[in-house]
């Protein structure tokens, strides 16, 4: 349809329509189109015809068929003026996004470029050319191609949401991804992009309603269409760990002044990336994703997560290789072809004098030391701000003589806050989530290189803009400061203008007060940063007899969102002085909330109380341990990519509270509202100033005490019924349950179980599912008329738990439980021994790349997955010899390390290609005996090695699985 059109630079852009068929969708389809041609008419770029994209939809399933759209392709020119063609490609459909939007249209551009052009679809990669026929058309042709199959993880799939995307393909999670859209977010309207669009245009720099592949492909768009390069864009968004490696001077500089303008997009990442000149490939720091490469005597470059994804055959002799962690690979024909990871590197950090910048501009700051004066007050301050004997018992003292947190046992079998008896502080509110899937979490100890805690202070620069005032940042080592470090920044001149924040209200005021304080203390912050304070320090120092403090949490909360909502959080830095933090989940709380540095003041105070060997240094190192802990459990790996994230739900505050101070957070259930947190403020408050003796009490949140008054859900009643109710107290609780329920009501045992229930189900309420009663749906029905218990237990099915996630006999008790029931059992990505495959077969299994899952006979039913996070060897923690003998046994290795981890302190990257040569020598030496015709395989770790009792059916009373000799 373009014959006689003068030969000028064609643009092509993919848009997905409505499906909707009939005049409404015919209209629908007519308004998506004219939206677009007034988008490049306002961009001088004209539309010289469309094309209904060729399908064939039966090249798809069911689903995918159903909500396909309507794909066509515009195709436009720029006429005589095709100076900057990307960027108005950019402009124009930004300029069409806002219009659909605008007019409730159904319409995604997948593309609109004069370099590329995308097809993609909700179906596996072996049925894309099935699907449309172009990609089989012989007369197209193009220099290079990036492609990715996606398995969704954490996002419902859609056609918008299939890869790749219009720079990149994205294997992994960004685990910091609610961070990252927050901090975008508050650059709006600061952006520094003069040169590239009106800001207002480019509003919202993130689409939320993509996945967080798409929210990364976006901020890629942002910088590469703001004149960056795109190897310098993804160098700012991916990292390398450059702060515990041996780096180049030159490139360490390079990161530290872009990490001045942007945080670490952080999480387990393989990307594919191309600007259309371009085409390339990067790893994330820890090289969670992996990506291989074949470099072909005759130019053929194939890069892919698998090794032989594509044949190279016949393109002559071939070099492989492999990208490590932080690395990068980019295929640029304007600088003769390949480029490798150091030559990138060296290449953009000489593009600027940034180590100079950064010696000039940036200063750094120490972050104290510790106070040698402790209070008069000290007990009535405690008192007010929620300290308690056993916190100092079994938390606060463990930390301060130790150096770390203190051990305790999974779970809380108390009441959630807003049911507990006794008031609790804000923090117990929010909960942290940690990975889960296929995200791997982070070792915190033998990986601490590759983690940071490193802050930065002051008004960052404007985003798309290079320049020597974007180092002009204050630069600690840490988030936590002493109060001595506080007074130093509180001295610093301008440009560093600090302006303070008092979070109390009177006591007068009632508990509505406190509602009333935290919309105050907003209105305050945003004046002070229109002032031009760089750094807002919000403190609740100033409580006394007459004023009460607002939570902390609840402060730093209302400040940094309602600055977001002003659009103005990106001119300032948050600053924490509070006396009510003191361990580590109030501490990556408040960071999780927006603050950058905490100041825990009585905290550092009551450990200067405590008598030797308790030390301030050994608390501060502490609750810095256990924060990289806690990143560390979300696969997170930098302080600056955590902060204001906010990896929490909460359970039990009001929506009216989370909306004001937790906006975005998920709150599945409402609760306490500002009055309700009000009256525990000043009854806190009374305790502490009001009494003439102030004390501070044991309300047995950490332990059951007799006295105390806290329920406990496992308590001692509890458990003595447990017992009472086994007829053979040997046997282990479950078996005893099921013996006393089997003995008959008149068994002496069915009555102690009979106690047992009443106490569990007459407590008082303990979790939500406590206060839900079962309501009729209607009137009964006939037993005749339900479907037998066999029926119903073939389709129960355990959650997919690898062998290393738990202990073989808590594996192999649950595959009894199922069989016994009928059901199945998940074994995940497997691992188990082989014999149970002769024993106790299991109905379903989980295949993962790169992991050995099993060999023998075949699931009944079969998940994919890209790696679960406690398969091994990735569990984390450290393994006993038993443990060892069993992963050498069961990954069919001989006597040596079972943990492919480095020790604590070893270079990661050199143990990984330690590792490696040692598992190629292992393979060519098997290869080697083979071919020698020695069959005689060496002897491996048995199953007789473990020192493992047998795991017995307590029912049948037989062994599960005997091992193998």
């Amino acid at each position: 349809g373009l014959k006689g059109q003068p030969l000028a630079p064609i643009g092509v852009a993919t848009i997905f329509l409505s499906n909707v068929v009939g005049e409404d969708g015919d209209a629908e389809r007519r308004g998506g189109r004219r939206v677009l041609e007034e988008a490049c008419h306002a961009e001088q770029l004209a539309v010289i015809g469309w094309r209904g994209v060729p399908v064939q939809p039966d090249a798809l399933g069911g689903a995918a068929r159903a909500s396909a759209p309507r794909i066509e392709q515009a195709i436009f020119s720029a006429g005589a003026a095709f100076t900057e063609a990307e960027t108005r490609c950019f402009r124009a459909r930004k300029r069409a996004e806002r219009a659909i939007a605008v007019g409730g249209l159904r319409g995604y551009l997948a593309s609109m470029s004069f370099r590329t052009v995308t097809y993609k679809a909700m179906c596996a990669a072996d049925q894309l050319a099935s699907f449309y026929p172009d990609l089989r058309d012989p007369g197209f042709t193009a220099p290079f191609v990036i492609f990715h199959q996606r398995y969704s993880t954490n996002t419902t799939p859609s056609w918008e949401r299939a890869q790749p995307f219009r720079l990149i393909g994205h294997n992994g999670e960004i685990n910091t991804i609610q961070g990252n859209v927050n901090r975008m977010r508050a650059r709006e309207g600061r952006l520094g992009a003069d040169r590239l669009a009106d800001e207002d245009l480019l509003k919202p720099v993130i689409d939320e309603e993509g996945s967080d592949s798409a929210m990364l492909d976006n901020a890629l768009e942002l910088l590469v269409r703001g004149g960056r390069d795109i190897r310098h864009a993804l160098a700012m968004l991916i990292p390398e760990a450059w702060e515990g490696f041996d780096v180049d001077p030159a490139v360490r500089d390079f990161y530290r002044y872009h990490a001045c303008l942007m945080e670490p997009w952080d999480g387990p990442a393989g990307l594919v990336f191309t600007d259309g000149v371009r085409v390339g490939a990067a790893l994330d720091r820890n090289g969670l994703r992996p990506l291989r490469y074949a470099v072909c005597e005759d130019g053929l470059i194939a890069c892919a997560s698998e090794a032989g994804a594509v044949d190279v055959r016949g393109h002559g002799r071939v070099r492989r290789g492999k990208l490590g962690p932080g690395e990068m690979l980019c295929v640029d024909p304007e600088r003769g072809g390949i480029e490798d990871d150091e030559t990138i590197k060296s290449r953009l950090a000489a593009q600027r004098p940034y180590g100079a910048w950064l010696n000039d501009q940036s200063q750094s700051m120490s972050a104290g030391v510790p106070v040698e004066d402790v209070p008069a007050d000290l007990v009535a301050r405690q008192a007010a701000f929620g300290y308690t004997k056993e916190e100092f018992t079994f938390v606060l003292r463990p930390m301060a003589t130790q150096g770390h947190e203190p051990v305790f046992s999974m779970g809380d079998d108390t009441a959630a806050s807003v049911l507990a008896t006794q008031p609790r502080l804000l923090y117990s509110y929010v909960k942290q989530r940690f990975a889960q899937v296929t995200n791997p979490p982070i070792d915190h100890l033998r990986e601490r290189l590759v983690m940071s805690l490193r802050t930065t202070l002051g008004p960052p620069a404007p985003l798309l803009r290079d320049g020597p005032e974007a180092a002009r940042l204050l630069q600690l080592d840490t988030f936590l400061l002493f109060p001595s470090g506080l007074a130093a920044l509180r001295a610093l001149p301008n440009p560093f203008n600090v302006a303070e924040l008092d979070a109390t209200f009177g006591v007068v005021d009632g508990p509505a007060g406190l509602g009333q304080a935290c919309r105050r203390l907003a209105r305050d912050a945003e004046s002070a940063v229109q002032a031009g304070a760089a750094i807002v320090v919000v403190s609740d120092t100033g409580a006394n007899q007459d004023r009460a403090p607002i939570p902390a949490l609840l402060a730093v909360g209302s400040v940094h969102h309602h600055l977001m909502r002003a659009g103005l959080r990106s001119r300032t830095s948050l600053v924490v002085e509070t006396d009510e933090a003191r361990d580590v989940h109030h501490v990556v709380s408040l960071l999780g909330y927006g603050a950058q540095a905490i100041c825990p003041r009585l905290a550092l105070q009551s450990i200067a109380a405590l008598p030797s060997p308790a030390t301030q240094e050994r608390y501060v190192r502490a609750i810095e341990d256990g924060t990289l802990k806690v990143l560390a459990k979300m696969g997170i790996s930098t302080v600056d990519s955590y902060r204001g994230a906010q990896i929490f739900e909460i359970i039990g505050l009001d929506a009216e509270v989370v909306d004001a101070c937790f906006a975005g957070t998920p709150s599945p259930v409402g609760g306490a509202t500002f009055a309700d947190l009000g009256e525990e403020v000043l009854a806190r408050q009374a305790a502490g100033f009001r009494e003439a003796a102030p004390a501070l009490v044991s309300p047995g949140f950490f332990k059951h005490h007799k006295n105390a008054t806290e329920f406990h859900a496992t308590n001692p009643d509890v458990v003595d019924a447990l017992h009472a109710s086994a007829t053979v107290k040997e046997l282990a609780a479950a078996h005893a349950l099921r013996r006393a329920v089997g003995d008959g009501p008149a068994a002496d045992a069915a009555a102690s179980y009979e106690r047992f229930t009443r106490l569990i189900t007459d407590r008082p309420p303990t979790y939500p599912r406590d206060l839900l009663a079962m309501r009729p749906a209607g009137p009964a029905l006939p037993v005749e008329a339900v479907e037998p218990v066999d029926g119903i237990l073939r389709r129960f099915s355990t959650g997919a738990m690898s062998h290393g996630s738990i202990a073989a006999e808590a594996h192999e008790t649950i595959a009894i439980a199922m069989n016994r029931l009928g059901g199945k059992s998940n074994t995940g990505e497997g691992g188990e021994d082989p014999a149970r495959f002769r024993i106790r077969r299991r109905a379903a299994d989980q295949d993962g790349p790169g992991i050995q899952t099993r060999r023998g006979r075949p699931a009944a039913r079969s998940q994919g997955n890209g790696g679960n996070r406690a398969s091994p060897p990735h569990a984390g923690g450290d393994r006993s010899d038993l443990a060892a003998a069993a992963s050498r046994h069961l990954f069919h290795r001989g006597p040596g390390p079972a943990d492919l981890r480095p020790q604590a302190g070893q270079s990661a990257r050199r143990h990984l290609r330690q590792a490696g040569r040692r598992s190629r020598r292992g393979y060519h030496r098997g290869r080697r005996r083979q071919r020698a015709g020695r069959c005689r395989p060496r002897r491996r770790v048995g199953w007789r090695d473990r020192r493992q009792p047998t795991v017995v059916d307590q029912e049948c009373r037989h062994a599960v699985g005997d091992r193998p000799g």
